[in-house]
C-alpha cells in the first residue's frame, strides 16, 4: 500500500458498507473468499478447514446476502459490490497482497477487484464462473442460442418471485442445501438486482484480460451455468490456467473442494519440495 493511497483513504474514507466477516481463521498468507449469488460464506465449508493450518482464511458475506448489510438504495451493481468488498478488505489493514477466491457471482466480483486493484492481489482463483458475452458477439449459432437461453432463464427467475423462491426451497430440502442455497424475502432484492446487473450485464472477459496476476479457473464438468464458448475465450489467455473437475456441478462439493485446495496450495507445495 503506497503512502499517498493511505493518506487518501484517511482523508476520504469509503462510504460503501462494510461486509460481514463470516469467518477469519488460521495464520499465514491471507486468502479472501467470496461466495456466489443466493448463498453465503457457507459455500466454502469444505474448503476452509483444509487451508486454515497454513493460511489465514477470511470469508465474506456479499452485499445483501448472509449477515451483510442490505442497503435500500443499492442497485447491487458490480461497482457497488466491489466497493463494499474494497471497503471491507481495506478495513482489515492487510500488509501484503492476498489470494482472492470467488465462486459463481463472487468470481465475477473477484475478477473486477483484481483488475481494479492489481497490487493488492497475488493470485486470482475463479470457481464455477458464470461468464457470458453478448450473444451478438458469438459466431457459432449453437453457442449463441445457448447464451440466449441462459439470459431468458435468468430474466424469468428474477421476474417470477414466487416460482423462484418455491423452487429454491424444494432444492434446499431435496439436496440438503440449507446452509448453501438461500433465496428469501431477506435477500430477494439483492438476488434479483445482482442477477440482472452483475451476471446478465457483465464485462468479465475484459476484466480477466486486464488482470496482471496468475488466474486459475476451477469448474465442474457438469456445471449447468458454464458457457463453453466463453470458456474457450478465456482459456486462450496466457495468464489463465483451467482445471476441470469431473462429475461436479456448480456447487463447491467435496470433489471440487479438494481440487480447489490443491490449486491454491500448489505453489506452497513446490516451494517446500525445493527447500
Amino acid at each position: 500500500m503506497t503512502f499517498w493511497r493511505t493518506i487518501r483513504r484517511t482523508l476520504f474514507p469509503s462510504r460503501a458498507p462494510i461486509l460481514n466477516i463470516a469467518s477469519d481463521v488460521g495464520e499465514g498468507p491471507v486468502i479472501i473468499l467470496l461466495h456466489g449469488i443466493a448463498s453465503s460464506a457457507a459455500t466454502f465449508a469444505h474448503v476452509v478447514p483444509q487451508l486454515s493450518d497454513h493460511y489465514r482464511c477470511i470469508s465474506l458475506d456479499l452485499l445483501g446476502f448472509g449477515d451483510s448489510p442490505s442497503p435500500k438504495e443499492s442497485n447491487y451493481t458490480i461497482e457497488e459490490h466491489v466497493a463494499s468488498i474494497t471497503a471491507t478488505v481495506h478495513s482489515l489493514k492487510l500488509d501484503a497482497p492476498f489470494i482472492l477466491v470467488g465462486h459463481s457471482l463472487g468470481s465475477l466480483l473477484a475478477a473486477r477487484f483484481a483488475a481494479t486493484y492489481p497490487r493488492e492481489v497475488s493470485r486470482l482463483v475463479l470457481v464455477s464462473p458464470p461468464i457470458y458475452v453478448p450473444a451478438s458477439q458469438i459466431g457459432d449459432p449453437l453457442i449463441r442460442a445457448r447464451i440466449g437461453a441462459y439470459m431468458r432463464a435468468y430474466e424469468f427467475l428474477r421476474t417470477n418471485k414466487e416460482f423462484t423462491m418455491a423452487t429454491v426451497e424444494t432444492l434446499r430440502r431435496l439436496f440438503q442445501l440449507d446452509d448453501i442455497l438461500d433465496v428469501s424475502e431477506h435477500n430477494w432484492r439483492a438476488f434479483g438486482l445482482s442477477l440482472q446487473n452483475c451476471i446478465e450485464q457483465q464485462t468479465t472477459v475484459s476484466d480477466i484480460a486486464a488482470v496482471r496476476v496468475p488466474i486459475d479457473v476451477v469448474y465442474g464438468s457438469l456445471d449447468q451455468f458454464i458457457a463453453p464458448g466463453t470458456m474457450r475465450i478465456i482459456e486462450q489467455m496466457r495468464h489463465v490456467t483451467m482445471h476441470k473437475v469431473e462429475a461436479n456441478d456448480h456447487l463447491v462439493r467435496k470433489r471440487l473442494a479438494r481440487r480447489l485446495v490443491h490449486v491454491i496450495t500448489a505453489d506452497r507445495e513446490v516451494a517446500a519440495k525445493n527447500k
